[in-house]
């Protein structure tokens, strides 16, 4: 069942159950039978967006099987203080608004109790009592989160299945440290056309093992790694080595961002050199007179048409007097370049993924507050799924412009949420 299909059904069980009658209740959902009859009632006070709300809860007994059962409400969620929309709200504004799981506790508290910074938001309000104040704590958010997590673990297999992948895809890692010291890294991999995520994990390092564990994930989720065709990364050496033996039909893009911040330090160096000898704007002159000339050689060949044209480009900067060292660097890294250019690789980016993490690191936390490497993992899972299903936004930014505006990678990927959202489909 894929993860657009778990939220339809839970969403329908949610209608089924709001829309249930007196008479259905008196079926035992234990036996079938219906020789039951009313058993008393219990008390409830549970958090909703109106405040807390005082509710008696009927129960049933069925002569049968002699056992006895209380009748639900969608709205409610069994064994907890706070309503469902209390919990969707929380575990959506970590998510959306990338709060921190403290943030979110106490805006939430304000909001449900009013109290603490609903005394700022109307002045003229009196501060509840004691006895009345709502006393949600970050401890209960995380608490929801991984529940959330934990279905998100349990949809990992065929969760994407049927979905439409191009074969090209890009892949980043995002390290975060935990609670108690240690250092994670969370591996994604991502369509480049459609921008879906496919379930991400948490190891201990990039090496070849680790990579192997994401991709080894993805085609448990339902992606087909015999039709994949192009992958663009930073260039990790663990990647690299188990492309050449694992994935040796699947040609590697470097991520061009990333080759830039590696020659930056031989830029600087070579600037420097420029300047030795030299003081004040002098120096500042001649400085930055040899970055520009090094830098429009260097992108001649980053920004040839092609391949070919690369090799052409590179001939210029080999021959500057300072440009030796970084034509030794790129003809090393040229056949990764333009991978991106070949008929094959159609719609491969030359950029890695790096701008699926611009969500992840709203969050204050970013790590910290899971205390193991599976509460990490678990919150990464919601947060590909809420990813998934996040529509990009319709208007352009100044510098930033959406392929698919007003689409979720699932849509662009042929499976079309519709009206159901990633609440729906954790089961939150």
């Amino acid at each position: 069942m894929t993860i657009v299909e778990r939220g339809r059904a839970f969403l329908q069980g949610l209608r089924e159950l709001s829309q249930r009658t007196l008479w259905e209740w008196r079926q035992c959902p234990y036996c079938g039978q219906r020789e039951t009859w009313r058993h008393g009632t219990y008390p409830r006070r549970p958090w909703t967006f109106g405040g807390r709300q005082s509710e008696r809860v009927q129960r049933h007994f069925c002569r049968p099987c002699q056992r006895t059962y209380s009748e639900q409400s969608a709205l409610r969620v069994r064994g907890s203080w706070y309503a469902r929309e209390v919990h969707r709200a929380a575990v959506d504004h970590w998510q959306y608004v990338g709060s921190s799981l403290r943030r979110t506790a106490a805006w939430l508290r304000s909001w449900l109790g009013q109290q603490e910074r609903w005394q700022q938001w109307q002045p003229l309000t009196e501060a509840p009592s004691a006895a009345a104040r709502c006393r949600l704590s970050a401890s209960t958010v995380h608490r929801w989160l991984d529940r959330a997590g934990r279905v998100a673990e349990t949809t990992v297999a065929g969760q994407l299945a049927g979905a439409v992948s191009t074969g090209q895809v890009g892949t980043d890692g995002l390290w975060a440290r935990l609670r108690g010291g240690g250092k994670r890294v969370v591996l994604v991999l991502v369509d480049s056309v459609s921008g879906l995520a496919w379930p991400p994990v948490v190891v201990g390092d990039e090496g070849e093992v680790s990579w192997e564990t994401l991709l080894a994930r993805a085609k448990q989720a339902g992606l087909d790694l015999d039709r994949l065709r192009g992958l663009t990364s930073d260039g990790a050496l663990g990647l690299r080595r188990y492309l050449a033996t694992g994935l040796s039909w699947v040609n590697h893009q470097r991520c061009i961002w990333h080759i830039w911040h590696d020659l930056r330090g031989e830029l600087r160096a070579r600037a420097a050199e420029a300047a030795a000898g030299l003081a004040g704007a002098v120096a500042t002159a001649a400085r930055r007179t040899a970055q520009q000339e090094l830098v429009r050689l260097v992108h001649a060949v980053l920004d040839a048409p092609s391949e070919a044209a690369a090799h052409l480009a590179l001939q210029p900067l080999a021959a500057h007097p300072r440009g030796q060292g970084l034509a030794k660097r790129l003809v090393a890294e040229l056949e990764t370049l333009f991978i991106w250019q070949l008929p094959f690789n159609a719609g491969l980016l030359r950029v890695g993924p790096e701008w699926v993490w611009r969500d992840f690191r709203l969050r204050l936390s970013h790590g910290r507050n899971h205390g193991s490497d599976a509460r990490l993992e678990r919150a990464a899972l919601v947060w590909a799924v809420a990813h998934n299903f996040t529509p990009a936004q319709r208007r352009s930014e100044r510098k930033r412009h959406y392929r698919h505006p007003g689409q979720s990678p699932l849509a662009c990927a042929g499976l079309s949420p519709g009206t159901v959202s990633y609440l729906d489909a954790l089961a939150v």
